[in-house]
């Protein structure tokens, strides 16, 4: 083409979708590159976004200015907020969506956006000149010539599906895989690796007993995924269902393991560890006398299931068999079969925290190519892919999030200092700073990076100053405002499992009383002004967990000066003395950027990191 591009996505899956829309609200000609235009953010496994920790990432991928957020709410049918038997630092939101409308609004938000050219075409090759990419060529010999290229190709690249022993390749729900650019990457000198994943079937309304089952219905409360949604416009419409296998279930798919490409080596990838078949749930844990899984609708204009934690391999024959087994799903009819599919990916620590290759300057990788599972992973990999491959071409400084401002850095930090054996999920226990890292603080952690960058609009951010304002003065307010003894607070305070006033306290030291909290205090709080639920969400915290969130703020203090002292990218180790063998060889495979880094590297001890310190001070 005689047209020329900035930067090429390759993959329409949710890590295309936000690298896409990234960089051309930034101002960069993008070009979209999909096999299919029909799969431009498709939900291949479960129809739904978020979850434990997935919340997180959707909530601050919306701060920065991307869509995934907003999609979810725009295709709302359920929503839950996970994990509300514990603290604020792991509650996680997860929505139930409707799929096709999902896809078809990303698709249609594509193709709306300034910038963004959307292709159906398949990439083969990727042309680099003086180790800098230089273009693009597609299945038909077309040459798009770009400056930089985000690989997206979810698991589409020399995808195979297996079912039983029949096996084709394919990317999933049999569309079509991207064949030849695993080659083209190989030569290019990128080490890829062989993963696997799966994804249940789907079954059909009509064959489902839900009266056998326990029903799962959405919060009264509705929490918005992104910042700007208006949680008026949002109401559960469907609900999901819960039913269990058992021993009768375990048998038949005990007996038929010989049949399980998982088993048999039919399938070399690497399974996730977080997420398996239900196969090898029933080998790995034996002693359990039965499994949950969880029955949810794909849409309203359809009326195909999805069976929640039931992925396998098994043969088509067999999943029938025991899916009959189990209540509620004695009569089910099966409409698209359960299928394990392999594909290929990078090691992660081939790349920098930009995303951006080390060998090849303008490639970068986004999402499952990078060894991580997971919709949310893949989108938040997506955004950062974009935007610092737009910065990149502006000559402008990187967007690196760091482990202490995001889950998102958290993730990337992962994947680019540890690596990983086996497809990434991100938990809530992955990372060190969760107190501070809440999904419900995300506009206040990450809307100032995304506006400065020019992606997130200044209204939105101007909102996200005047909720903040309005936060610290009424934090200041309860902090200041006495409450005196009386026989009406005492009743209730002794109600409620405290103890009662003798002397007047602060109304702060109320909240911050487990058995209390800012709402259920309000009608003694005669002086509170009328402020959004938000609000007096963020006083709460802020008040309960004071100590906890200063001890944590410390940590990260600490952290962010070993982040400060680079380590030069031609440094080799073994010239440092009093760095044990073993560290040295890991850092001079891993060349991290900082001594935090380094100290996070696998194989790296404490008193290589003092090593590291010494050498810093004296060079």
């Amino acid at each position: 083409m005689n047209e020329n591009f900035d930067i090429a996505v390759i993959g329409g899956g949710h890590a295309g979708v936000e690298a896409a829309l990234a960089a051309a609200r930034l101002g960069c000609k993008t070009l979209l590159f999909t096999i299919s235009l029909d799969q431009i953010a498709n939900m291949p496994c479960n129809p739904s976004i978020g979850g434990t920790a997935k919340g997180h990432l959707v909530r601050e991928i919306d701060a920065l200015g991307g869509e995934m957020g907003k999609a979810a709410d725009a295709c709302f049918l359920q929503s839950r907020m996970l994990n509300r038997g514990k603290g604020p630092a792991v509650y996680s939101l997860r929505v139930q969506a409707d799929r096709v409308k999902y896809h078809n609004y990303m698709k249609h938000v594509c193709e709306k956006t300034e910038n963004l050219f959307v292709k159906q075409a398949e990439i083969t090759d990727i042309q680099v000149q003086d180790g800098k990419v230089c273009g693009v060529v597609t299945s038909l010999g077309t040459v798009y010539p770009v400056k930089a290229a985000i690989i997206a190709t979810g698991t589409y690249l020399n995808g195979r599906i297996h079912i039983g022993t029949v096996s084709y390749e394919s990317g999933p729900d049999s569309a079509l895989p991207s064949r030849e650019l695993s080659k083209n990457l190989e030569k290019l000198g990128l080490p890829l690796r062989r993963f696997k994943t799966g994804t249940p079937c789907r079954v059909h309304r009509r064959s489902i007993d839900f009266d056998a089952m326990e029903i799962q219905n959405g919060d009264d409360e509705i929490v918005p995924f992104s910042f700007s949604t208006n949680p008026d416009g949002l109401q559960n419409t469907v609900s999901c269902y819960i039913t269990y296998t058992n021993a009768e279930t375990h048998k038949i798919i005990q007996d038929n393991l010989d049949r399980s490409p998982m088993f048999t080596g039919q399938i070399s990838g690497v399974g996730p560890r977080y997420c398996p078949s239900i196969e090898t749930k029933i080998v790995r844990f034996a002693d359990k006398p039965r499994h949950q899984l969880f029955v949810e609708p794909m849409g309203m204009e359809t009326e195909e299931f999805y069976l929640q934690g039931m992925s396998t391999s098994l043969p088509e024959d067999v999943q029938v068999a025991f899916l009959r087994t189990i209540k509620g799903l004695e009569n089910v009819e099966i409409m698209r079969p359960a299928y394990a599919i392999e594909y290929d990916c990078v090691d992660p620590t081939h790349l920098r925290p930009t995303l951006e290759t080390k060998s090849i300057q303008g490639l970068y990788g986004a999402g499952q190519f990078n060894g991580s599972s997971g919709y949310e992973e893949a989108a938040a990999q997506g955004i950062v892919a974009g935007i610092n491959a737009a910065l990149k071409l502006q000559g402008r400084n990187p967007m690196i999030l760091d482990r202490a401002s995001s889950y998102i850095g958290t993730l990337i930090d992962d994947l680019v200092t540890k690596g990983c054996e086996d497809p990434y999920r991100m938990m809530t226990s992955r990372s060190e700073y969760r107190l501070i890292l809440r999904q419900d603080n995300a506009d206040y952690r990450l809307m100032p990076v995304g506006y400065e960058i020019g992606l997130l609009p200044e209204e939105r951010y101007l909102d996200m100053c005047v909720k903040y304002k309005l936060v610290e003065q009424e934090k200041k307010r309860v902090e200041k405002t006495n409450i005196a003894p009386s026989e009406e607070i005492n009743k209730f305070l002794e109600s409620h499992g405290t103890a009662p006033l003798h002397t007047g306290c602060k109304i702060a030291d109320l909240i911050r009383r487990p058995q209390l909290n800012y709402n259920v205090i309000k009608d003694f709080d005669v002086q509170r002004p009328d402020l959004p639920s938000v609000i007096g969400e963020q006083v709460e915290i802020q008040i309960k967990y004071e100590g906890y969130i200063e001890k944590q703020e410390a940590q990260i203090s600490r952290m962010r000066k070993l982040e400060e002292k680079l380590l030069p990218a031609d440094l080799d180790y073994t010239t440092i003395r009093g760095l044990r063998l073993e560290a040295a060889e890991k850092l001079n495979a891993r060349k991290p950027e900082n001594i935090g880094q380094a100290s996070r590297i696998s194989g790296v001890s404490p008193a290589d990191v003092s090593v590291l310190m010494i050498y810093d001070k004296l060079s």
